[in-house]
């Protein structure tokens, strides 16, 4: 299996290169991300303007490297259109510094990424850390890993597109892996009117709300310490059942022990 990775953080973050070397593991990996950070740019795609590529030196050795100066779509559609001569079988986008949840899905880079590769096709995967002192992207990582083994083994439907979110806690404190839809209205925007001494701009501020929250939503279960993996774009029939989200979490401890 060969797998593409990016983000929105930027090629050198260290959430991608955490989970490149996991991945390393189980398949073939080719980076092609962002040249800086990009979050909270979603699907967007340079259609005006040349989009420019070039190798890096790579922070795990011979894998081979792409910094983009693009968005993350930009990268995906780069990476299958020009960049990378074989077949790509999984794009796996992340590990992002802080969670995509609920309203957040449609403006998250580290989602869009993710999207552009199931609108070509491929099975994707985009996986985020809840915000936090000491993120957990090795355990994220190691997940992701799983994901991807369950993909090429036919287990989940190649036909999928993922929105994996994890708690930011250690593996003794993670409760579950729970399938989940994203939750609505999650987030209020607002626009402060300020001055900065030259002249009048305006600042945008998202904010999440606090509600009851419904049991199958992807909020919920962050916040009651569980895994969450929302199918996206997916076909007529969900590519995970509820029962195998029991198997994979037993399966991710054990491979943790």
């Amino acid at each position: 299996m060969k797998i593409l990775v990016t983000n929105d953080d930027g090629v050198f973050a260290d959430g991608l290169w955490t989970l490149v070397k996991e991945l390393r593991n189980i398949a073939q990996v080719v980076v092609v991300a962002p040249d800086r950070e990009l979050s909270a740019i979603g699907t967007a795609v340079s259609l005006h303007q040349p989009v420019r590529a070039r190798k890096v030196m790579p922070r795990v050795a011979e894998v081979e490297t792409y910094a983009v100066e693009g968005t993350p779509a930009d990268s995906v559609i780069l990476a299958l259109g020009k960049l990378v001569k074989d077949r790509i079988e999984l794009v796996v986008s992340g590990i992002n510094r802080g969670a995509n949840l609920g309203d957040d899905v449609l403006i998250s880079g580290t989602v869009g990424a993710a999207l552009q590769g199931c609108l070509h096709g491929l099975p994707a995967i985009a996986i985020s850390v809840v915000l936090g002192d000491n993120l957990y992207f090795g355990d994220a990582a190691r997940f992701a890993a799983l994901l991807a083994r369950k993909i090429d083994s036919g287990v989940l439907s190649a036909n999928t597109c993922l929105n994996v979110n994890l708690p930011n806690l250690p593996l003794e404190k993670i409760r579950g892996v729970k399938l989940t839809y994203p939750a609505s209205k999650s987030h209020t925007d607002t626009v402060e009117e300020r001055y900065d001494g030259r002249r009048q701009h305006y600042w945008f501020v998202r904010q999440r709300i606090n509600k009851p929250l419904d049991e199958k939503t992807d909020t919920w279960a962050i916040e009651e310490g569980n895994i969450s993996i929302t199918p996206l774009l997916n076909k007529p029939s969900p590519p995970i059942p509820d029962s195998l989200c029991s198997d994979l979490f037993h399966e991710f401890q054990q491979g943790m022990a």
